[in-house]
């Protein structure tokens, strides 16, 4: 009878002391959650690169005193699945944050980002140049991504890579994140815009390949507004006509090194763009269009224009007969002379 309230004793004292540690643990961890590494920490700037896993980044914020005791701070992380929550990016962050926040901060993604505005009528090259300039690329990385037909091929599209499908827009994008990842978001939003579309264009006997093509030759042909419906009319009836393109834009696309000079050997010089050689379209976009050039492409206006010049202000001036346009050409360019000797 006393061997065995002597054992149940034990028993009981066991289990207090476990009791006792396991609480004593639970306080322990709880502090170290919720304690700042130093109080008043400086904000720094923090970086989980694209596969980053969580012993990487908590040995980093370790080395970098934002916090202490690295082993506390992954065993919670793994409790609370937070190891596999990791997203990468630009962080502020400070040692003046408990390792609670911290955790949060980082599975949540809340990010620094960095607003960038895409031109219309941008190529994937000058995208490429403004989003290394900001460092949220490499450029050569991006510009192999963009330029590659098998990725593109993975989107759906049909076409030498992925030039007239990264849209222009403002976007926000963190620091860290990979160039797959900053192209994702472009083509996605591209699909978004386009997606009205899909419908009018398929009635128009139209692809989506070659309506982004023409509609990125009428970009970069006009930057008024209400001109683009009219500037693709033009080319609609040329293409029905089957007469050549003849876009000046389609020929500097073409042209490796271009200085700025449109020269008449240019116009004669072979390459897959230069729509004064092909007939049709050229192979791909020749720079990434906006909703409102798209629009155009598939809402033309209802014209006879087959022709159409500079005035020298911005706008056209169109013509349906070649004899008007000759003599439209020849107004326009003794204007544009008298201008260039004027100010030289």
């Amino acid at each position: 009878m006393l061997a065995g309230l002597s054992r149940k004793r034990i028993v009981l004292f066991a289990i207090g002391i476990c009791f006792l540690a396991v609480m004593s643990l639970a306080v322990g961890f709880g502090f170290y959650l919720m304690s700042p590494a130093k109080e008043g920490g400086a904000d720094q700037i923090f970086f989980v690169r694209e596969g980053s896993n969580l012993k990487e980044v908590a040995g980093e914020l370790h080395s970098r005193e934002i916090i202490t005791g690295k082993g506390l701070f992954l065993l919670w992380a793994r409790v609370m699945g937070y190891s596999r929550n990791i997203k990468a990016g630009e962080y502020r962050l400070n040692a003046g944050m408990t390792p609670l926040k911290i955790l949060s901060i980082i599975a949540r993604g809340v990010i620094i980002t960095h607003p960038v505005t895409i031109p219309e009528g941008f190529t994937i090259k000058q995208i490429g140049d403004l989003l290394g300039e900001k460092g949220l690329v490499n450029k050569d990385e991006f510009l192999a991504l963009a330029d590659d037909p098998d990725i593109a091929g993975h989107y759906g599209i049909s076409g030498p890579g992925l030039e007239g499908y990264l849209y222009p827009d403002t976007y926000h994008f963190g620091r860290g994140l990979s160039s797959m990842s900053v192209i994702d978001v472009m083509v996605r939003r591209f699909k978004e815009v386009y997606a009205p579309f899909r419908e009018i264009a398929k009635r128009s006997g139209m692809t989506m390949e070659k309506a982004v093509t023409l509609a990125s030759i009428v970009e970069k042909e006009t930057g008024l507004g209400k001109e683009r419906p009219i500037i693709a009319s033009v080319f609609l009836n040329r293409l029905n006509k089957r007469m050549r393109l003849e876009s000046d834009p389609t020929v500097i696309y073409g042209l490796k090194d271009f200085d700025g000079n449109l020269q008449r050997r240019h116009l004669v010089q072979q390459t897959p763009y230069n729509t004064y050689v092909i007939r049709g379209l050229p192979p791909g976009p020749i720079a990434n269009p906006g909703q409102e050039a798209i629009k155009a492409v598939l809402y033309p206006a209802k014209s006879n224009y087959l022709y159409f010049v500079s005035k020298n202000d911005g706008s056209h001036y169109f013509s349906k007969t070649l004899s008007e346009h000759n003599r439209a050409v020849e107004i326009y360019q003794k204007k544009r002379r008298k201008r260039h000797r004027k100010t030289s």
